[in-house]
């Protein structure tokens, strides 16, 4: 891979690192969301703490995040592997993120992001899907699964190229599940929130 390449990717784990979250709550006088609700510095942690308005933001920009990235990489006429690894990179600054301790969320929002980069279409089907179960049953961590465990088939089958970046839509399928392990534990003991619980 060229200097070029790895400076791009290096970018865009710069760029993931910086917490949507942590910056609408402070623009906005709200708390703090490590301190808050679940603790998770993401869009619906952020709902349960400042309302509908600032997780909203808070969602467009953690998605932005990984689109920007792999959007960029692509516009710079870089191949697949690339935009694979600039992807990740953006993912992964949003769970360790090097500006705020490498304490992040949880990667939903932003590997949503990742995904419309990789193919609006694969994207859209994962967007959808998180709707359609959240729709239903309300619980945010089930929603977030159900469409992540969906995503590598998604890429696969309506992309191009389909080993690097469904590739990399498996990694951060097996990532979002341990980051969710907690999550995991709750819905089988019945005990996870639901989306709007205030606690």
């Amino acid at each position: 891979m060229s200097p070029f390449a790895i400076g791009l990717v290096i970018a865009a784990y710069l760029l993931g690192s910086v917490s949507s979250a942590i910056v609408v709550c402070r623009l906005l006088g709200l708390p703090d969301p490590r301190t808050r609700g679940s603790g998770n510095p993401g869009a619906t942690n952020v709902l349960r703490v400042g309302g509908k308005k600032a997780a909203a933001v808070t969602l467009v920009g953690d998605m932005l995040k990984g689109l920007v990235a792999v959007l960029i990489a692509r516009w710079l006429g870089q191949g697949p592997h690339v935009l694979a690894l600039a992807g990740l990179a953006a993912f992964f600054g949003h769970l360790y993120p090097v500006f705020f301790g490498f304490k992040g969320g949880k990667g939903v929002a932003t590997a949503l992001g990742v995904l419309f980069g990789f193919s609006w279409l694969a994207g859209l089907a994962t967007a959808a899907s998180w709707l359609l179960v959240a729709a239903t049953l309300r619980i945010s961590s089930v929603s977030a699964l159900t469409a992540m465990a969906l995503a590598p088939i998604y890429v696969w089958w309506l992309t191009g190229e389909r080993h690097w970046l469904a590739a990399a839509s498996v990694v951060m399928t097996a990532v979002m599940f341990w980051r969710h392990r907690q999550n995991i534990v709750n819905l089988l003991q019945c005990k996870e929130s639901r989306i709007g619980d205030k606690h």
